[in-house]
């Protein structure tokens, strides 16, 4: 690996001035001085043999962690490399991204109410306000943009995931070249033709996200497309640290934490490289739902693991696997995981909607969640913290359920009301069979909600019909059974 020397130089357009302040240059130039030599024997251990394949990643089920709404969890054991990791990330990328020729330094906002309610200084880093409405576009642009031009000749291509996919064909438009899109069948036309709009070529293939995912890799070395990674890339990771070094540098005085959500692993490694540099006393902290929990569930077992299910309500944080790059950087650098349930992150949803007057998707709520959470269990007072709103892209079907959700008793229902959960295989006819052989079993209940959502567990999607005073049932389409549940 060819050496490179430490520059505060941005490529591409001129950066905001403030983007980088000189109060930080001894602090970082320090850690340069002492991990040189932790680097140099990291290099050293590199042999030219070929590598091993890897082991099989353990499965687990998420309910295998589960601990107090807003306890740091998942405190990472760490092996000592986490510094020089931290250096090769902000000498190589993170102070010199080139996201800042397509979006802009997206502001950080004080919530006077939420800080109120809980005796804190909350600040709101507002990625939702980016182009995009996400975070995403600076991974996913930092990437493509440092591609040769005959690599961008040939086109781009990734599946369709979440935010991910919005911020390559806006990055492809940017940058002159195509980007192929490849997508499950069952994936609504709403959601493909936005990107088609952006000059998106859309590819509908297999019935889950695997076999579209198998099949952009094997097309894209068919055709010569460099494939886009939604965060296991350094230049993903390097675009979305850029976060937090805007964080350091737009924040007056003393923190305590950032709080940042947590999928793939992406967003939370990049952010960590830079904060643990330039402010090594501010904790990093990752959020994650308590049904899609891979990162506290890796850093419980000190390696990645897969999750053998994984709900599907705050999309985008919904895998099954993190990262193999985000892994190392937040098992060296972050200070923990805190989970949180569906319903805490449809009451924050709606905080930010009583504070901002927008309308945050779930998981773009996931880290205001984390941070309400944390503040109460440890009962902070007049500190101060940061939480990234990651993305605003909502479903407008979903509005109605987060509204009840964030209103439910605590038994997590609205009152008088119960729901009818009848589980479908993942399908392209699962759902016309079920109304041929099970709607007349229901035709007596009086339903006021009823919501199709695809991929609720493996292999099977899941419809939800509310009604008042209904006993709750599971309806199995393989068994033909209707059971309480």
């Amino acid at each position: 690996m060819e050496t490179q020397n430490f520059s505060f130089s941005f490529a591409g357009a001129s950066p905001q001035p403030h983007l980088l302040r000189p109060k930080f240059l001894p602090n970082l130039m320090r850690m340069i001085d002492t991990c040189n030599n932790k680097s140099k024997k990291i290099k050293a251990t590199t042999t030219s043999s070929a590598p091993l394949p890897p082991p099989p990643l353990l499965r687990v089920s998420s309910d295998s962690l589960q601990y107090a709404p807003g306890f740091l969890g998942a405190v990472p054991d760490r092996d000592g490399s986490g510094n020089a990791a931290a250096v090769e990330y902000c000498r190589t990328n993170i102070v010199a991204s080139n996201f800042y020729q397509v979006a802009v330094v997206s502001p950080l906002q004080f919530a006077p109410k939420i800080s109120q309610r809980l005796g804190v200084n909350m600040w709101l880093k507002r990625e939702d306000l980016q182009p995009g409405h996400s975070f995403k576009l600076r991974g996913a642009y930092n990437m493509m943009s440092k591609l040769p031009r005959e690599h961008l000749e040939r086109g781009v291509i990734c599946t369709l995931a979440g935010n991910h996919s919005h911020g390559v064909a806006l990055s492809a438009q940017r940058l002159g070249c195509n980007a192929m899109i490849v997508t499950p069948v069952t994936t609504s036309e709403l959601e493909w033709k936005r990107l088609e709009r952006l000059g998106a070529t859309i590819v509908l293939v297999g019935d889950s996200h695997d076999e579209a995912q198998a099949y952009a890799i094997r097309r894209g070395e068919e055709e010569g497309r460099t494939f886009i990674p939604p965060f296991d890339h350094p230049d993903v990771i390097m675009g979305h640290g850029t976060v937090g070094m805007e964080i350091v540098d737009q924040m007056q005085g003393s923190l305590h934490a950032i709080f940042v959500p947590v999928g793939g692993g992406g967003l939370v490694a990049g952010i960590a490289a830079y904060v643990k540099m330039a402010s090594p006393e501010v904790k990093v902290i990752g959020v994650e739902p308590i049904d899609a929990n891979a990162m506290a569930l890796s850093l419980h077992h000190g390696k990645r693991v897969l999750l053998d299910q994984v709900g599907d309500f705050v999309k985008g944080v919904d895998v099954k696997v993190v990262g193999e790059e985000d892994f190392r950087l937040c098992r060296e650098l972050i200070d923990g995981v805190v989970l949180v349930s569906e319903k805490a992150i449809c009451a924050s949803m709606k905080d930010m909607h009583e504070e901002q007057g927008t309308i945050l998707e779930p998981a773009g709520a996931l880290a205001l969640a984390g941070a309400e959470a944390y503040c109460k269990y440890y009962g902070l007072k007049d500190e101060t913290v940061v939480a990234v709103t990651s993305g605003a892209n909502m479903d407008c079907s979903t509005v109605r359920m987060v509204s009840l959700v964030g209103n439910a008793d605590g038994q997590g229902e609205a009152q008088g009301e119960a729901m009818l959960a009848i589980f479908l295989p993942e399908q392209p006819d699962s759902f016309e069979r079920f109304c041929e052989q099970f709607c007349d079993r229901i035709v007596e209940i009086n339903i006021r909600e009823f919501t199709y959502k695809n991929k609720f567990l493996e292999g099977e999607s899941v419809v939800f019909c509310r009604s008042p005073l209904l006993s709750v049932v599971y309806i199995s389409l393989s068994t033909g059974l209707v059971m309480p549940i």
